[in-house]
């Protein structure tokens, strides 16, 4: 048996009693003291790693303030005694490592879906998305240390609060970063019951159509009104010839609002769209062709706004090349590893839209991401950080 995955399978009990505490901790995106509060208990067993590793290399982590969201965690592990970098021109690349701490989960739940064990499987809000990745990459790390794996190349790790919004405030940063990687690897849960990594991911946004139409009696005189429901209906019907799923291109008008009473013609509507896009050069089309919408009605006003957010995660020879050696790695662990193409996004497609290989779904195997059947399979656990260290030092020591 490999002895990586040997050792990893023998602090599986710790790792579930981890990921418990953190499921525990409630951190929906929108709740700022939520979120932070798990960032303070992640915090602290980073500095436990740093601490172990300053002995011999060092390391770092800072604490990005956010007045808007969750405060953002980046973890530095040095690669070399000097705590810097040194050797060929690739050399001055790090290893970026990136997750989220949020969840969709709102304060309260864990009163109706509480952590829970059943059948070799871990329930409960974010156990799959996805504080397992989190579990998964802290034993990877500690196992590289401990075991003191040469490590020549530095490891950064972020890991956000506002993933599961968009990543308002954490784009930047992650941006940044990614721009200094050798390559990405992303810690979201991965894809279907074999654990499937994501090596493709449609690019998202999303739109508000908001119409202003005009009052007035439905009964005495709606002949004097002007529809924003009518207007906005209209709207949406075209939006389908927009959509083109032969090329991955889809929209979702999923939340829709308009009128007052049944009685009023409706002065005002809106709808939110959710856009996805498997190309980046589909993305100025779109916005194009959504903001250039005119109304049927002439006495009714459009006004659209929001846009793209993520940029699509498209297949690269780079991010091919990638994934190929993680299926080798995977092999002695007993992982017969895929990859699979996804419509969800994540911090990974900015990563990837900057040119970096990025894997992702390195986290948890399970099923119910958003639901409340959301779980992990625990005994895919050690395997999957068996596969991050292997990966980890496999990239650490490439010239």
């Amino acid at each position: 048996m490999d002895r990586v995955l040997n050792r990893m399978r023998a602090q599986q009990d710790e790792m579930v009693a981890l990921l418990r505490q953190m499921v525990e901790i409630e951190s929906p995106s929108t709740d700022k003291q939520a979120v932070d509060r798990l960032g303070t208990f992640v915090a602290g067993h980073l500095r436990e790693l740093v601490s172990e590793l300053a002995r011999a290399v060092g390391g770092s982590v800072k604490v990005h303030r956010s007045r808007t969201t969750g405060d953002h965690l980046q973890a530095e592990f040095f690669g070399s005694p000097s705590g810097r970098p040194t050797g060929r021109s690739r050399a001055n690349k790090n290893i970026l490592l990136l997750g989220h701490m949020d969840t969709v989960w709102d304060m309260g739940t864990l009163s109706v879906m509480p952590f829970r064990v059943a059948r070799g499987k871990a329930y409960g809000p974010g156990v799959y998305d996805m504080k397992s990745g989190i579990v998964v990459a802290l034993f990877a790390l500690r196992h590289l240390i401990e075991t003191g794996v040469p490590m020549p190349r530095p490891v950064t790790w972020l890991l956000n609060a506002d993933e599961e919004i968009g990543s308002p405030s954490s784009r930047s940063l992650t941006e940044a970063t990614a721009r200094r990687s050798i390559a990405a690897l992303v810690l979201e849960p991965s894809y279907g019951a074999k654990g499937a990594l994501k090596t493709s991911r449609k690019g998202t946004g999303e739109y508000r159509i908001h119409v202003q139409g005009r009052a007035a009696h439905a009964g005495l005189d709606p002949e004097k009104g002007a529809s924003a429901i009518n207007e906005l209906s209209r709207q949406l019907i075209f939006l389908q010839h927009i959509a083109d799923t032969k090329r991955g291109i889809t929209l979702n008008p999923g939340v829709i609002v308009g009128g007052t009473r049944t009685n009023v013609v409706a002065a005002t509507a809106e709808a939110s769209i959710d856009v996805r896009i498997r190309h980046l050069a589909d993305g100025p089309r779109v916005d194009k062709l959504l903001r250039g919408l005119r109304p049927h009605d002439r006495r009714t006003r459009l006004r659209i706004t929001g846009g793209m957010n993520r940029p699509p995660f498209e297949v690269t020879p780079e991010g091919a090349e990638l994934f190929n050696r993680a299926r080798d790695l995977a092999r002695p662990l007993g992982i017969s590893l895929e990859q699979a193409a996804v419509g969800g996004g994540s911090d990974g497609n900015f990563t990837a839209a900057l040119g970096v290989p990025t894997l992702d779904g390195l986290g948890g195997v399970g099923d119910g991401a958003h639901a409340s059947h959301e779980h992990i399979v625990i005994s895919e656990l050690p395997r999957r950080a068996a596969l991050l260290a292997h990966l980890l030092a496999n990239l650490a020591s490439e010239d």
